[in-house]
Order: C-alpha cells, then structure tokens, then sequence
C-alpha cells in the first residue's frame, strides 16, 4: 500500500508508535533499558489503539452510559482550557478501550526507619519517589526485592498518567470507572500537570494538581453545570481530602522522633507499631467523624508503614494553605497563575510561602519575571 493511500488515523498511530519507540530508544543511557523498552513499547500501544473522542460520541453502537461519560470528559476538558486557563495540549480528545480494569501499578518505597522516599531518575521529570509498571508481576516482584533489601513498600493501582505533553494522552477506559465527580477531577489533575510540572518536585507537583483538581471539579459542577447534588459531592470531597491531609502528616513528628532515637530496631519496629496502631484509633474516634463524602472505611494500621504514609503525603501537602490563597482570591484561575508565575523556575513550596506572607500580593498583572517556564513539551 503507497503512503498516499494509507487511511489518516492509520498514519497517524504509526506516527505515533516510531515516535514512542524513537523516544524510549533516546533513554536507554539514563534507565534501564528493559523498563524504558516497556514503557515506550506499552504506551505505543496505547496510542496505536486511540480513536477521537468524537468518533466515538457519535458512533450508533457506542452505550448510552459510555457516551455521556465521553461528553463529560469533553466538557471538563474545555472548562479547563477556557475557564481555567490551563493548558490540555491535545490531551484527552481520544479514547481508548483497554481489555483490564487497571492501567499500571505503582510502586512507593521508603526506608523501614526513616521517612526519606526511594526515587528513581527518570529523565526530563528528574528524581520521582514512584515508579510505574505495566507488568504487574513485575511490579510485585520489584516490591519484594525492595521489602527484601529492608525497606518499606506500597503497590497501588492507577487509572490515568500524564506524559506532560510529549504526547497525546488519550482518555482511558479505566479513568471511566469513576464516578462524575471522579471523572471531572482526574481530568483537570492530568491537565494541570501538562501545565506546570517544575521539575524534580514531585510532592508539590501532586499536591498542586490534587487542588487544582478538587477545586476545578467544584466550580466545574457548582458553576457550570450547576448540578446542586454533583457540587455538593465535589466540596464534600475537598473538605474531606484536606482533613486527611492534617491527619497523614500528624503521623509524621512523633515516628520522626523515634527514628531520630538510638533504640534497637527490634524496640523501633515494637514502637513503631504502637503509634501507627494509636493512629489507627484516633482516625476513627476523631477523624472519621469529620468526614463528609461517606467514601472512607477505617484505617488498617497492620498495613500501614513508611511508604504509604509518604505515599499519602505526596497528594496531600500543605493543601489547606492552597485553600488559604484560594480563599484570599476567591477565584481559582487567579489562584492557579499566581502560583505558577510566583513559582517561575524556583522552588514552588518557597514561592507558596512568599504568597501566603503578603497578603496584598496581587503580582498577576505586573510581575516583573516575565515568562513563565511551564512543563516540558
């Protein structure tokens, strides 16, 4: 078959396969091969099987309840294009179907007494405290290795993953699984990250985007959509994330103190599991009863250690100071591009500081840095 009668979407996907492959080939010197071979090969893949969302809207056989999910999406995405001002890309303007219910695994790993993550280096992003798989077993078996080596592990699902703009992230079939809600704010937690993604900060990076997120979902079902039920169950989910926020990192200076201590690690590990098991206690007795949304069960402290703990915290730092700012402006999209152009190419906890200090900072309109370097394309 010439080039010139190659159908559009089957040049475009074979584009896109040389692409990722050309790219994952680019890394080898910086990774392990085998992984970035996987990584490239499985997102080929992804992107091979990609169709355009309004190719699927409006295909007759696509489902009622797949259809309006697919609507959804593109509603979220142009709020957070047109409203928000964030910047998509081409992000989330096609589908694919996948054939399992989770997208890859993620691995935490932090020491057994000490609250400092395991990063891995990855390039462009730099240093991350998580590393994601495509091979399940692989995953577990590289937990072991590390459970092995004497540190702490947490392998979790996820659904969704920016490349940050490199390329065209497409919306997945597990990302539906969600509910409305959920929907709305992966959409808008994805879309900030191909925002702004200072590099090397992977704790604000989540954290940011969990904000950004929760609260674009807010104004997303209070504002434009004005579904009464659909914006009561967002600002129950904010309020809820920013209690567990406070709770996480209150678990934090008392295993501080006694990894800082000289006992025995036999007398650590004892007490170790007394403050998680207190901890335990107190989210029920104190903690559940704040909670709005009814989405959270009680708290296992038998799997509870220092790669969870962490792993929690990197969605969850300082979120009620974002709120803080938020509240000052009292408007999101203000929020956000101060954040980003206070930031610039420094350090963004520093920049959030600085902002939080002066309270009649109102730098949007006259600030003297100029542009601002946004995530890597």
């Amino acid at each position: 078959m010439s080039r010139r009668n190659v159908p559009a979407d089957m040049t475009r996907n074979r584009a896109a396969c040389y692409m990722t492959l050309v790219a994952a080939m680019g890394l080898l010197s910086a990774c392990s091969p085998g992984y970035v071979l996987r990584a490239g090969w499985e997102e080929a893949k992804i992107l091979t099987a990609r169709r355009p969302i309004h190719e699927v809207v409006h295909d007759t056989t696509t489902s009622a309840e797949l259809r309006g999910k697919l609507r959804l999406v593109q509603d979220a995405r142009e709020y957070a294009d047109r409203t928000l001002e964030l910047e998509p890309g081409n992000a989330f303007t096609s589908y694919v179907e996948l054939d399992r219910d989770t997208l890859l695994m993620v691995i935490n790993a932090a020491n057994e007494f000490q609250l400092r993550w395991k990063t891995w280096w990855f390039p462009i992003v730099g240093h991350m405290p998580y590393k994601g798989y495509f091979d399940f077993d692989k995953a577990r078996r590289e937990a072991e290795e590390l459970d092995a080596q004497g540190y702490d592990t947490w392998v979790r699902p996820s659904s969704a993953f920016s490349t940050l703009g490199w390329f065209p992230d497409p919306l997945m079939s597990t990302t539906l699984r969600s509910d409305s809600v959920g929907i709305v704010e992966t959409v808008i937690h994805e879309i900030t990250h191909s925002t702004f993604f200072p590099k090397g900060q992977a704790q604000f990076n989540e954290s940011f985007a969990n904000f950004v997120g929760h609260r674009g979902a807010i104004s997303f079902f209070c504002d434009a959509a004005a579904d009464e039920a659909l914006c009561e169950t967002a600002e129950d989910r904010w309020h809820d994330m920013r209690v567990f926020g406070r709770f996480f990192h209150s678990m934090l200076d008392p295993l501080e103190e006694l990894y800082g201590s000289d006992l025995s690690p036999e007398t650590m590990r004892e007490e170790k599991r007394r403050i998680l098991r207190d901890a335990a206690e107190r989210f029920e007795s104190v903690v559940q009863p704040e909670l709005r949304s009814g989405r959270y069960a009680g708290l296992d402290h038998e799997r509870v250690n220092n790669a969870w703990l962490l792993s929690r915290t990197l969605y969850y730092t300082r979120l009620d100071d974002m709120e803080t700012l938020y509240a000052r402006h009292g408007e999101l999209t203000t929020t956000v591009q101060e954040i980003i152009r206070e930031t610039g190419s420094g350090d963004p906890w520093e920049a959030l500081d600085r902002l939080l200090a002066d309270p009649a900072s109102s730098r949007l309109l006259d600030h003297p840095g100029g542009a601002v370097e946004t995530a890597v394309r």
